[in-house]
């Protein structure tokens, strides 16, 4: 399948091997159990083009078609290079919500730049069967 490493390939987000750290996640063999671990594996599927898990793990109103196509122009040209997690609130398996404060380090058009962001991390009981989701950017 497209996108997907080899065993021994380091993990985008910073973590682990990939094999062992955001593929699970991105192939659907298992779902994140905090806030942290959803905010790597959608750093990666950024990393890896995974459009798809990007569009997943984030609810929206718009037609998945014209997300898809929006994701794929934003990602376009863009090489995400480091993942650097600042902060993080509450997310944990017991949690309901949590914020994850990142560093995403990209390069496009020749510019090194910087992503500071502090992401909501959301779950909701049986509807989704308690899976974590990216909700929205904090101001």
């Amino acid at each position: 399948m497209a996108g997907f490493g080899q065993p021994a390939e380091p993990c985008p987000c910073g973590g682990e091997r990939y094999a062992n750290c955001c593929e699970p996640f991105h192939l659907g063999k298992v779902r994140p159990v905090s806030a942290e671990q959803l905010m790597r594996s959608r750093y990666s599927a950024y990393s890896r083009d995974l459009i798809d898990y990007l569009i997943e793990t984030h609810p929206s109103e718009l037609p998945q078609a014209q997300r898809r196509q929006a994701l794929k122009a934003s990602n376009r040209g863009v090489r995400w290079t480091r993942l650097r997690i600042t902060a993080t609130e509450a997310g944990e398996a017991g949690d309901l919500t949590g914020t994850v404060t990142f560093e995403a380090h990209y390069r496009q058009a020749g510019h090194t730049n910087v992503l500071r962001e502090c992401s909501r991390f959301g779950r909701q009981g049986e509807v989704l069967e308690g899976r974590w989701l990216y909700l929205d950017a904090e101001a």
